[in-house]
Formats: structure tokens, C-alpha cells, sequence
């Protein structure tokens, strides 16, 4: 009888490990995850603006982490998940728990009913983005989004606390108004609305230095004025979905 242990192929347990810099990807996803975490929890005591910047820089990396991952090659099931679960909490969550401490902690029951609905929306569009993208069905336009992406409905949602930054002030708007605008940032996210994905955007070698150009000047903004920027950002976001809209329906009913 022979006792002795098949020998272990050296490529396949090369193959079961992966380096530190495949990891990255990860620790970025959870990087951002504690940072939402601490935007509310700087929420709670009352610091708003860094509570902001926070659910920002979660959004930041949340543009990084999949794109890492895609250029290391390191893309798995679990780094998705994670992924999901990280922008369910950093903008679906945090951003109305922000509101709701910032402004609607008073008002009645109507309040917590936005924050409720707005978390359900974003829980709803990313269990949706998760079918579409394990869907075999891969005729759908990547150069659009179905509803707006749910780091852009928190970017929306928080738009009444970047007017009030940047003009010196407190909550400019009464409970009912800001409660039906996070409402509408939730619908959004659930909507069949066809969004602008910026993916798949190309630029021409003639244009590349506007562009640098302008990425300069938007950033010397944000530094300099950075709320007032922030909300012409999102006046400008709306008002290129609203332009997008009817382009997207004439493609969708032109012949192939």
C-alpha cells in the first residue's frame, strides 16, 4: 500500500496566492468603508463639513478601487460584494443620516421616512446593478447608466449642505423641502432614467489640452471655493442628464 501524499503542483499553489499590490484594490473598498463609518460618526457630533469631505473622498475611492482592480487584473467575487456593501453604507446611508442630524432630526416622523426611503432606493439600484452585471445579456449601452449611480445620488442628496457651506449659513431650506429633495435623490437612483457613464468617454489628441486645462481651473475651484463648486457640479450633473435624455432615446429608436 502506498502512503505516500500526491505531490502539490507548485503552479497551482502559486496560482491560490496573490500579491500585496492585488490586494490594493481591496483596502481601498475598505479604506472607503471607514470613512463612511466616520462621516457619521462625525456627523453625530455636530462637524458636518468634515462629515462631507469624508462621504467625498469614500466616493473618490470608490472611482479607484474597481479600475485598480481591472488594471492588476485582480478582480474577484468577494472584492465586489465588498464593493456593494461599501457603497451601500457610504451613499446610501451616511449621506441621509447626515441630513437628518444636520436639519430634520426636529421635524416629525417625515424626516426619518426620507432617510428610510432614500437608504431603500440605493439598496435597491445596487442589488439591480449587481443582476445587470452578473447577466449574461450583454447588449445593454455601457455608455449609459440605467438611473443615476449611487455615488452621484449621495453627491445630490447632500446638495442643500454645499449651498449652506458656501454661503456662511445654516439650514437654508424648511424640513419638508430638504425631506422631498432626499427623496427624489433616492427615486432617481431607481429610475429608468439613462445617465451619462463617463467610461466610455473619448477624447481627441486636438483636445486633450483644453481638457488639462480645465481640469486645472475645476481643481484651482474646488480648492478655492470649494462648496460653491461643488454645487455648480451638481446643477451641471442634472442639467447634462436632462440633455443626454432625449439623445439617448433617439439612438434607442434609430435603426441599426
Amino acid at each position: 500500500m502506498n502512503d505516500q501524499k500526491p505531490t502539490e503542483d507548485p503552479k497551482v499553489r502559486a496560482a491560490e496566492k496573490v500579491t500585496l499590490i492585488q490586494l490594493l484594490p481591496n483596502v481601498l473598498t475598505v479604506v472607503a468603508i471607514c470613512a463612511g463609518l466616520t462621516a457619521i460618526r462625525f456627523g453625530l457630533q455636530g462637524s458636518y463639513e468634515l462629515a462631507v469631505q469624508l462621504i467625498l473622498l469614500a466616493a473618490v475611492l470608490d472611482g479607484l478601487d474597481g479600475r485598480l482592480a481591472r488594471a492588476l487584473k485582480s478582480e474577484s467575487g468577494m472584492g465586489a460584494e465588498l464593493d456593494s456593501l461599501a457603497d451601500f453604507l457610504n451613499f446610501g446611508v451616511a449621506p441621509g443620516m447626515l441630513l437628518y442630524t444636520w436639519a430634520l432630526e426636529d421635524s416629525r416622523s417625515f424626516g426619518w421616512i426620507a432617510v428610510l426611503v432614500f437608504a431603500v432606493c440605493a439598496v435597491v439600484r445596487l442589488a439591480r446593478f449587481n443582476v445587470m452585471r452578473k447577466s449574461e445579456d450583454k447588449d445593454h449601452d455601457n455608455a449609459y447608466f440605467t438611473g443615476v449611480p449611487s455615488p452621484a445620488g449621495a453627491l445630490l442628496a447632500m446638495l442643500p449642505m454645499y449651498l449652506s457651506f458656501g454661503l456662511g449659513a445654516g439650514p437654508m431650506f424648511p424640513d419638508l423641502v430638504l425631506a422631498g429633495w432626499l427623496v427624489l435623490a433616492g427615486l432617481a437612483m431607481i429610475s429608468r432614467v439613462p445617465t451619462w457613464s463617463f467610461k466610455t468617454t473619448r477624447i481627441s489628441r486636438q483636445n486633450v489640452k483644453y481638457v488639462l486645462v480645465g481640469v486645472a481651473f475645476v481643481g484651482a475651484a474646488v480648492l478655492t471655493y470649494a462648496w460653491i463648486t461643488l454645487a455648480l457640479f451638481c446643477a451641471a450633473y442634472l442639467v447634462a442628464v436632462v440633455i443626454m435624455l432625449p439623445k439617448k432615446r433617439m439612438r434607442g429608436s434609430a435603426p441599426d
